[in-house]
């Protein structure tokens, strides 16, 4: 999608602070952090919610969280404690219709969040 700021990154015609890609997925740093670590992971493929999520992503899905996992684990916040959140449309806070993950750490992460 042209028009899609997550897929112009992927394309590299925007800058972003990319800390890991390979063929179904790219990560990078969140321009506005919520947390010390704020990682938003997406994949390749453009799929602008969940509700666009076929039974043929469900690899692709499994491989985002996978992906934070080991982001999570790398920055050294598997042990203490991190969160992925996705959501789903304008009034869950979605601003990007690119499916994303976000990997958050650091801090205490309260909940409910929101």
């Amino acid at each position: 999608m042209p028009d899609c700021l997550f897929c112009r990154i992927r394309d590299g015609q925007l800058p972003a602070r990319k800390i890991y890609e390979d063929e179904g997925a790219l990560a990078f740093e969140d321009i506005s952090p919520q947390a010390p670590m704020h990682v938003l992971v997406i994949p390749r493929k453009h799929i602008p919610t969940l509700n666009d999520l076929t039974p043929e992503d469900e690899p692709l899905v499994g491989h985002l969280f996978t992906v934070a996992a080991r982001i999570a684990e790398e920055r050294g916040h598997a042990g203490p404690g991190w969160r992925a959140v996705m959501n789903c449309n304008s009034l869950a806070g979605q601003t990007v219709f690119h499916l994303h993950l976000h990997v958050l750490g650091g801090r205490p992460l309260e909940w409910p969040p929101g």
